[in-house]
């Protein structure tokens, strides 16, 4: 599974670096630089970061973490107007959840449900990461329970409630939505909802967002992927090059080794590149069920072997709000979403079940 996680990060930083170049493609001007241009520039930045280490990694973060909160209350008060009828330039007027019955919420039925989870198991990776900062946290035991927490509510809050109004003030047929395959943010459904409302600003500010958030995860993905091969090699299963760490507590090899993941992101040049992307996509989306499946199931492993050997719950630490009965619901809906994959994989959108898909 550590191999798994470590090739999760390594596949999504050349992901990211392609779409950060596509997010400046939004406007004119950016359109005449050959995206590589743009590959080249988000890579050079994401290692002049990771070259700070731990603190310029949390550093980074902060800094775009309040950026992008900003943006989302932004965006949820502003949705609010909108779906209100609240914006003068909208010939819409009162919206409600007028779309969730025409065209509909659920586009393409059950297999159309099934087939977006590796899209939003990759929109939701590195959920998990701040597990990963508390190996190099000066006080993990209150530090960890905080930033646990506010992980929680930031997706709970910002990520979940922001997707429910976009889906309000949003048709599910708008046409810009079916070219929204290969990371286009110009068919964003963000940037779609104030053009739909004749906005003429806030779609270009949040494209600036969305590249913002876009290096963002450039960079913990960067983060995440050197120090499960840095893990990796101090358990021997790595070489042990991958586990050097030079004076300033960076882990300079894998750190390489990842840039040089990044390189990756110039395959978009190629005639295949957007089929490529999407494959990628694809493995880095379903490599995170695994993950999490792991976590819930070492959860599961670690408490009952936490109870054999007579300890009490209230000697941890910090505990999990579900407790042992949430991490068996996690493991269980993880398995329900890998086996939805398979049905999709044996019967594609658009195409019943056949043998050449299932072989």
């Amino acid at each position: 599974m550590g191999m798994n996680y470590a090739f999760n990060w390594l596949v999504v930083l050349p992901l990211e670096l392609t779409a950060a170049g596509i997010t400046l493609q939004f406007w004119e001007g950016a359109r005449d630089i050959n995206i590589s241009v743009w590959i080249t520039v988000f890579l050079v930045i994401v290692t002049i970061i990771n070259l700070f280490g731990v603190r310029g990694y949390g550093e980074v973060e902060y800094i775009l973490g309040i950026l992008k909160i900003i943006a989302v209350v932004g965006f949820i008060i502003t949705a609010i107007i909108i779906n209100c009828g609240g914006v003068p330039t909208d010939n819409r007027g009162y919206i409600g959840g007028r779309y969730w019955h025409t065209p509909g919420a659920f586009r393409n039925g059950f297999k159309g449900f099934c087939s977006v989870f590796v899209t939003a198991g990759f929109a939701f990776a590195g959920t998990e990461l701040v597990g990963l900062a508390a190996a190099e946290a000066d006080n993990p035991r209150r530090s960890l329970p905080k930033a646990t927490k506010q992980v929680f509510w930031r997706i709970s809050l910002f990520y979940i409630v922001s997707l429910t109004l976009v889906g309000l003030i949003v048709p599910s047929d708008d046409s810009r939505l079916l070219n929204a395959s290969g990371g286009n943010t110009a068919a964003s459904p963000f940037v779609i909802a104030f053009q739909l409302a004749n906005i003429a600003v806030l779609p270009s500010i949040f494209n600036v967002v969305i590249t913002l958030a876009v290096i963002s995860v450039a960079n913990s993905c960067t983060y995440g992927s050197t120090r499960t091969l840095h893990a990796l090699a101090e358990r021997h299963m790595l070489p042990s090059w991958f586990g050097y760490v030079d004076s300033h507590g960076r882990p300079m090899f894998s750190l390489i080794v990842a840039l040089l993941f990044g390189c990756l992101a110039f395959i978009n040049e190629a005639a295949a590149g957007e089929e490529i992307f999407n494959w990628l996509l694809a493995l880095s989306g379903l490599s995170q069920f695994f993950t999490w499946a792991s976590i819930n199931l070492a959860h599961i492993r670690f408490r009952h072997a936490w109870k054999l050997q007579g300890n009490s719950l209230d000697e941890i630490p910090f505990r999990a709000a579900g407790g042992i009965i949430g991490s068996y619901m996690g493991f269980g809906l993880n398995c329900l979403v890998l086996i939805a994959q398979f049905y999709i994989a044996i019967s594609p959108l658009g195409s019943p079940m056949s043998a050449k898909n299932v072989s």
